[in-house]
């Protein structure tokens, strides 16, 4: 089956889409990748969405034409996908849509909301479309994240690893053979030194290009102490956030009062945040997979490595994954799972009561065949 998947991060720079020939040998999905694209955010668009998050405030007119033109650019994306990546033939799409925002209450997530109508990609592509994948696992007592976890455990199972996403948020998922995987949200990854960055240039730039800035500054050990209290990182899995939390705000307000740092050293300090506290989550482990935009921040990937000598920290591409699309790919194999009817929550690492077939399904022109008759028990990825 030609999968297409379709992800727009915490981030909310551009759209990815990530295609596959997603097949069944055995009990083991084999995901074979065809190839990526990405869009970046018309600048009105992105402009409008920046607008709406957390912590500002947003009416109802305002979602329904975020919802409609988020879903009209994803729309977009997928016909080209489908023409440039699958010669013109793809079986399902499968749209995370953009989060805009994670309702959590002492720890607890009560909602989720993706906008992004799915019904433009399936009026313009003909295809059947699978989208909303968090909210059923949201209703079943989970956090709705991180659902890549189900992809990492079929594909990392019988070792004892990590996969880590350095997207706008941090994720992790462990996996230790006889023990049941978890994963959950470790803090900001990107979030919040985009963040000062973008009000650093007025927008001019939106992150930190290769760790430049990082590597010209100074890590400033007092604000980092003060931003490591933080009572998120000290809560037990499953658990996630986001930037309703993590955002300039919150750093504003955590840092009043202290004497401004130059840009440079304030976001060296955010780099080695973000380290810290991934080092943190997943400590123990012998082998570390890194993926996600933060993999192209070198200073990033460097004060990991620095911060977990006893690991092997290595970047998906080395273990046969593009770092850049394994979320979208994940997501594609989400919605294989979906329309054959299987879980794809695990409750061991979203901490709902119990595995759940995810999304809502959009028919295209014909729906997909079921081709798996059972709970794969394995994923691989072929060239």
């Amino acid at each position: 089956m030609r999968v297409i998947g379709l992800m727009s991060g915490t981030s909310h720079d551009a759209i990815d889409a990530a295609a596959a020939e997603i097949s069944v040998d055995g009990d083991t999905l084999v995901v074979r990748p065809l190839g990526m694209l990405t869009a970046g955010y018309d600048p009105e668009l992105r402009a409008a969405i920046t607008a709406a998050l957390p912590p500002a405030k947003t009416s109802v007119d305002d979602v329904c034409r975020l919802d409609t033109r988020i879903g009209q650019a994803f729309a977009e994306l997928a016909v080209r996908a489908v023409a440039e990546l699958c010669d013109g033939d793809a079986d399902l799409i499968v749209s995370h849509g953009q989060t805009m925002y994670h309702w959590v209450e002492d720890g607890r997530v009560e909602g989720t909301l993706q906008l992004g109508q799915p019904a433009w990609i399936a009026e313009r592509t003909g295809c059947t479309v699978v989208a909303d994948l968090r909210s059923r696992d949201v209703a079943a007592g989970g956090q709705g994240a991180p659902l890549v976890s189900m992809i990492d455990a079929l594909w990392l199972g019988g070792e004892t690893a990590a996969a880590v996403n350095l997207g706008g948020i941090a994720n992790a998922t462990i996996v230790r053979p006889g023990q049941d995987p978890i994963a959950f949200d470790s803090g900001p990854a990107n979030a919040l030194i985009d963040a000062v960055v973008a009000e650093h240039t007025g927008g001019a730039r939106q992150f930190d290009a290769d760790g430049e800035l990082a590597a010209r500054g100074t890590v400033d050990e007092e604000t980092l102490d003060l931003l490591l209290r933080e009572p998120y990182y000290r809560r037990p899995a499953p658990k996630s956030t986001g930037k309703e939390l993590f955002h300039l705000d919150y750093l504003r307000e955590r840092l009043a009062g202290r004497p401004t740092l130059p840009i440079e050293d304030l976001v060296a300090t955010l780099t080695e945040l973000t380290a810290r506290t991934v080092a943190d989550a997943v400590r123990g482990v012998e082998r570390v997979i890194l993926a996600g935009g933060g993999v192209r921040n070198p200073q990033l990937v460097a004060r990991i490595r620095a911060a977990l000598p006893e690991a092997d920290v290595v970047s998906s591409d080395d273990a046969g994954l593009p770092s850049d699309a394994k979320e979208a790919l994940a997501f594609a194999v989400l919605g294989f799972l979906t329309v054959n009817g299987q879980a794809g929550s695990l409750p061991s690492a979203t901490g709902a009561s119990h595995g759940s077939v995810l999304g809502a399904i959009v028919p295209g022109h014909s729906l997909p065949t079921r081709t798996l008759d059972g709970p794969p028990r394995s994923l691989r990825f072929e060239a």
